[in-house]
């Protein structure tokens, strides 16, 4: 195990191993300083920061932060580690891999080559030592493209999950709240409902019920109930209209399993969606949910800090080709992420991470009732990862989900945000939305009065 050691402040500070480098060197949140892993000062947040520029990439190919033989995430990463991707940078250090990142020459072709070649740890490292504006500047140039129904991820794009949940899995309540949605261009990623009752037979109606919905009006778009990975395989052998198998993952095996699923689960749900034969050529069948914090409330965290297991979290999602994947970034609570200035760090890491490693990266942008953190803070990260390019957005109606009970982004929220900067639905659904006479020619969406379609009989056919 290496040790490195950097002065600040006129004095010397060591750093015993690469997990606590690592943690040393993280931008400040409760959910490190809970776990005891936090810099004990800004002087030596500062020093790691120095150790950590002058450390070679290769050694993350050589020092595991949780040990190989005991945890099969490790063993997925660098098992699957692409020398030759890598090739390009094996030379440089932390520092000298930021500084490239954001030259000219690193555009969205040459990240997209690099990716394979980068280790979550490398990307989680080289995060720590940049600015927002640098994770902005480097997230924008890396496009990832998936497609199922609608193409997600395209320059000029911004899509978005409608999320229309119900504290009751009442489907009258969830079609009013999807009806909503999609009056105000929302939907073209997913309409994915978290169900209240995490069962079998719930999941299966609610399913029946959005396939039906989508069907009946042509809605180029996926569907999802979000229950769990087992569920969703038992679902699928009962013959329900399953699109994305749907399941929350984290960065350490022990985290999984508190999860309740492990890589083979995943694997063999993933066979179970492309055997459907429902989505694209590429099979993107897979949705997966993060956020920062998950391994330590599970006490699986090996002393490792929680953005870096967050982005050992994308290591896992890349391998299983998702057509999405978004953090939570605030939902687990401010004692992981206290305020909307940890928050919104957050939310620029995660995506510039998922990004590096080549995941359709969205963000839920939400925070809790107990944090400190308002309506003002999320505007600023939604704008801000409007600008860095975000895949999608996660929006729910009034920005209260009444069944999760925590507060996200409303339909309006990326209206204003996509007339700002300039940004459209996905292709397919764009062109649905001006043929069902919602938004004119260009996008602009029609008044809900004015937008007389066959879609406003959706209010009659669920009462």
């Amino acid at each position: 195990m290496g040790c490195w050691g950097a002065t600040a402040g006129g004095e010397r500070h060591v750093f015993d191993g690469l997990a606590y480098l690592l943690a040393a060197a993280s931008p400040r949140r409760s959910g490190d300083e809970l776990a005891g892993l936090a810099a004990a000062s800004d002087a030596a947040r500062v020093a790691a920061r120095y150790a950590l520029a002058d450390l070679p990439l290769r050694i993350f190919l050589d020092e595991a932060v949780v040990p190989y033989e005991a945890d099969e995430v490790t063993r997925l990463i660098l098992d699957t580690h692409d020398p030759a991707a890598f090739a390009p940078v094996s030379h440089l250090t932390v520092g000298g891999l930021r500084d490239w990142l954001l030259s000219h020459e690193a555009d969205g072709a040459a990240l997209a080559a690099l990716s394979p070649g980068l280790t979550p740890e490398m990307v989680a490292a080289v995060s720590k030592l940049m600015r927002n504006q640098d994770l902005i500047a480097v997230a924008r140039k890396r496009r990832v493209v998936t497609a199922f129904r609608s193409t997600l991820g395209l320059e000029g794009r911004l899509a978005t999950r409608l999320q229309p949940n119900h504290p009751t899995d009442d489907p009258r309540g969830i079609a009013a709240s999807t009806l909503d949605g999609l009056l105000n261009g929302s939907g073209d990623a997913v309409i994915g409902v978290n169900p209240a009752t995490d069962s079998v037979p719930n999941a299966m109606a609610l399913l029946h019920m959005l396939d039906e919905l989508r069907e009946r009006y042509a809605i180029p778009t996926q569907t999802c109930v979000l229950t769990h990975v087992t569920n969703a395989i038992e679902i699928m052998r009962r013959g329900a209209p399953v699109d994305l198998v749907f399941q929350s993952v984290a960065g350490t095996e022990g985290a999984n399993r508190g999860f309740g699923v492990d890589l083979a689960i995943l694997r063999e749900a993933r066979e179970a969606a492309l055997a459907l034969g429902r989505g694209g050529p590429s099979g993107e069948v897979m949705y997966f949910e993060t956020g920062q914090g998950s391994a330590l409330s599970a006490e699986a965290h090996h002393g490792v800090d929680q953005q870096t297991l967050e982005a050992r979290a994308y290591g896992v999602c890349r391998t299983f080709k998702p057509l999405l994947v978004n953090t939570v970034v605030g939902f687990i609570g401010p004692e992981y992420l206290y305020d909307g200035k940890q928050i919104i760090r957050a939310g620029l890491e995660d995506h510039f991470c998922g990004k590096l490693l080549g995941l359709p990266m969205g963000v839920d942008v939400c925070y809790t009732n107990h944090a400190e953190g308002d309506g003002d803070d999320m505007d600023g990260l939604m704008t801000l990862l409007g600008v860095a390019g975000v895949h999608f957005l996660i929006c729910v109606p009034g920005a209260d989900d009444i069944m999760l009970n925590y507060q996200s982004l409303s339909f309006h929220d990326v209206l204003a945000l996509r007339s700002m900067l300039g940004l459209r639905p996905a292709p397919e659904f764009e062109a649905w939305l001006e043929r069902m006479g919602i938004a004119e020619p260009g996008g602009a969406i029609r008044p809900p009065p004015l937008a007389q379609s066959s879609l406003l009989q959706l209010a009659r056919d669920h009462g």
